[in-house]
């Protein structure tokens, strides 16, 4: 059946949309969120997104732009508050986003939930509403754990995952290799499983110029490899610094790693005193939490980036360190395959060991500093990863989940 305007009901219990980027619970989801309900929004959609409150100096509304907007839900303390404990209050979170969709006499056409906590509160809301339930989960718990770096993720986190994946209506994954391990753990139906890509912000990640970058940063004329994202074992950041010892005779060399927040202080403490072990660490800088508009420039100073994780779902600082014209250096994870071009926009390695990290940053850092046309050439292999490509195919998907549902049964 056509439908013309979705309202749709997205959630993000545990991570705000507008929190600091790199920070401990806020990362690639979160833009994800953010961005896609701004461009559904300009598409025509209604969309309400709801997250608990995080600070007492939230608002309760923010505007996402046409169509679209955030709303803070009372769910235990109004603070940053560990995932697991925000478990223990989704019952108030989904009895605060019920009396707030009452009081304002709102009906929504589906359920879009984002992680596995909000994932319960979207199974007990689709009962209750009638609508159909749509899932991302965005990073899987039984893969964590397989790789075995860094928290162990609890058997609660896990159980909850397989039931939500065999129960919603469908699931969006963001990469084919998602839904293989959707279809390998969780045991889900392939034709339950949607495959939609992330996006990426061209009018916001754009090349601000090389030169004009490093100046407006204080950058100098230094080599630079730049890290983006949260301060995790899981990224791999501690190898990115040991390859650094692999580089030390390129001159004015230097490693520019983006991230952390007030929960991070002890692994960056850590990373520092590695540094020091290797006596590399004049070349590594902690620049700490950055704003999202200042992106671009970091990612257009920069002479090359390095995504050195061993678990990403899709690869989002990829996808803008490229839509700024600078190469990535990445190691197998994600969709990093199917949007660096070998040789071209940057290298895929089999892993993260630091000899092969340090190969291909050299083998960058050898060539000539990328011109304008490069630059652009750079840009232009993942302009089909605007958000506008990306919010109609999940338009599509929304759409079909409802035909589905609302078909007479036969």
């Amino acid at each position: 059946m056509p439908v013309n305007q979705l309202r749709i009901a997205m959630l993000s219990a545990h991570s705000c949309p507008v929190g600091n980027l790199g920070a401990r619970d806020t990362g690639g989801m979160s833009v994800y969120i953010r961005e896609l309900a701004h461009e559904l929004g300009k598409h025509g959609h209604l969309v309400d997104v709801y997250t608990r409150v995080h600070d007492p100096k939230d608002r309760q509304i923010y505007e996402f732009g046409q169509n679209a907007r955030l709303i803070h839900l009372r769910a235990g303390e109004d603070e940053e508050i560990h995932k697991l404990a925000v478990h223990s209050n989704l019952p108030e979170f989904t009895c605060n986003l019920e009396s707030f969709r009452k009081h304002c006499n709102l009906q929504y056409d589906l359920i879009f939930s984002h992680y596995w906590l909000s994932g319960l509160v979207g199974e007990y809301l689709r009962k209750r509403w009638n609508v159909p339930h749509i899932m991302m989960f965005h990073t899987l718990g039984v893969i964590k754990n397989t790789i075995g770096v860094g928290e162990n993720e609890l058997g609660l986190r896990i159980e909850t995952e397989r039931d939500l994946a065999q129960n919603c209506h469908h699931i969006i994954a963001s990469t084919e290799r998602e839904k293989a391990e959707l279809i390998q753990h969780y045991g889900v139906l392939p034709e339950r499983i949607g495959v939609v890509p992330c996006g990426v912000n061209l009018e916001q990640f754009k090349p601000m110029g090389k030169e004009c970058a490093r100046q407006y940063l204080g950058f100098g004329k230094d080599s630079i490899i730049l890290f983006v994202g949260r301060i995790d074992p899981l990224k791999g950041i501690d190898k990115l610094i040991k390859s650094i010892s692999y580089l030390q005779d390129i001159q004015g060399l230097r490693l520019a790693v983006i991230g952390g927040g007030e929960h991070s202080q002890h692994e960056i403490e850590q990373l520092r005193e590695l540094s020091c072990d290797l006596n590399t660490q004049d070349s590594v800088t902690f620049l700490g939490l950055i704003k999202h508009e200042q992106l671009p420039y970091f990612y257009s100073a920069a002479d090359v980036c390095v995504v050195p994780s061993y678990y990403e779902s899709f690869g989002l600082v990829a996808l803008e360190s490229l839509a700024c014209g600078t190469q990535v250096v990445a190691t197998d994870v994600g969709n990093l395959k199917n949007i660096i071009r070998q040789g071209e926009t940057g290298y895929v390695i089999t892993d993260n060991a630091p000899h092969r990290l340090a190969d291909k940053i050299a083998l960058l850092l050898s060539r000539p500093r990328a011109n304008t046309k490069s630059i652009m050439s750079i840009r232009a292999s993942v302009s089909r990863f605007s958000w506008s490509n990306i919010a109609e195919a999940i338009i599509k998907e929304c759409q079909l989940v409802l035909s589905n549902y609302l078909a007479p049964v036969p």
